[in-house]
């Protein structure tokens, strides 16, 4: 068994993949103490999960655990990797990894020091759609890839008092597109690597959610372009992936939030056509039902991590760069012009 510290409650998914863990005690985790800054959250969610509140981190990297899960305010990141590396403890770190390069950094080096076992959570690197898709553009089956698109959004909209929420609070998250555009921009990361270049625009058409809409391009060495295009003001959609390939093309459905909100078919959620066979086929992945099974199926994912029976679902180094490419956004968009992930200007970010 696995005894597991939470540090940090703050993002609401580790209390889906936690409760999975509560709930199946075949895969070998147990939570047994959790932290966070808010007493009352961590009362609360330490009651759910079963787990013992700790008064300090200091106090919970002192008890007999072997890793933690480090779901804070993004603002948080930094210190408490810092912390849980010194501690020797093996750490994965919810997304994205920090808010700024220069956080990013004393990660990365916290992590390297120690030899800790290290992964950041993306939900997308481990769903069985987003790995089929990994999995051709590998191959080469369908030749070059000439683009990429994946369009992800939210419905904050419609969440209510906005203000309340920390995931919109500058000093804390920065924004939401610096939140939750982290996820299809890794994405692209996971599939591609790094861009050469990257070019965006930034908009906040609803007054209370900045940077509600974003439209990023990514240029390749071999000419391909991946696009990311985010609406956090998203009632609904279907559509979430299209790639384009010389020999066919790949289209995806029902990978997000709004686009599982309504009933849909989730036999035909990802289909590919090649050119030679010159028809539309399923493959036999079928889609969530809803949204939150992408969460929770994280769990198993990190079980395997703890466990040494899989590698990291993202390196500190690899969550450096998503970072990066999410950076370069705010600079192309400020400054009005293509932004290498080399550029200076992502440390004034």
């Amino acid at each position: 068994m696995k005894n597991i510290g939470i540090l940090g409650f703050a993002h609401g998914h580790v209390m889906s993949f936690g409760n999975v863990w509560k709930e199946n005690p075949s895969l070998g985790i147990k939570i047994a103490y959790g932290w966070d800054h808010d007493e009352s959250r961590a009362a609360g969610c330490c009651e759910k999960l079963g787990a013992v509140p700790a008064a300090s981190v200091e106090e919970l990297l002192s008890k007999d655990i072997d890793a933690v899960v480090i779901s804070s305010e993004t603002a948080y990141h930094a210190e408490l990797v810092e912390a849980a590396a010194n501690a020797g403890k093996a750490i994965i770190c919810y997304k994205p990894l920090a808010l700024t390069l220069n956080e990013a950094d004393r990660i990365v080096e916290a992590v390297n020091k120690n030899h800790v076992p290290f992964t950041a959570g993306f939900q997308m690197r481990v769903d069985k759609q987003n790995l089929k898709i990994k999995e051709l553009v590998d191959s080469g089956k369908l030749g070059k890839c000439f683009y990429f698109r994946r369009r992800h959004g939210l419905n904050t909209h419609e969440w209510g008092d906005l203000s309340q929420l920390w995931h919109f609070s500058k000093e804390l998250n920065r924004d939401i597109f610096a939140d939750d555009s982290s996820h299809p921009l890794d994405l692209v990361n996971f599939i591609f690597g790094a861009p050469e270049s990257v070019y965006a625009e930034l908009s906040s058409p609803l007054k209370g959610i900045e940077n509600g809409n974003g439209a990023v391009i990514m240029r390749y060495p071999d000419g391909m372009l991946a696009e990311v295009s985010c609406c956090f003001s998203c009632c609904a959609a279907e559509i979430t992936t299209e790639a384009y390939f010389e020999k066919g093309s790949i289209q995806q459905y029902f990978g997000d939030a709004p686009s599982c909100r309504a009933e849909h078919n989730t036999d035909r959620g990802l289909v590919i056509f090649n050119s030679q066979d010159k028809a539309w086929t399923p493959f036999d992945i079928k889609s969530p039902i809803s949204h939150g099974e992408r969460i929770i199926n994280q769990a198993y994912d990190f079980a395997d991590f703890l466990y040494g029976r899989r590698g990291p679902i993202c390196t500190a180094e690899e969550a450096r760069v998503s970072l990066k490419m999410v950076l370069a956004c705010y600079v192309s968009s400020r400054e009005g012009r293509r932004v290498s992930l080399c550029d200076p200007a992502l440390r004034n970010v």
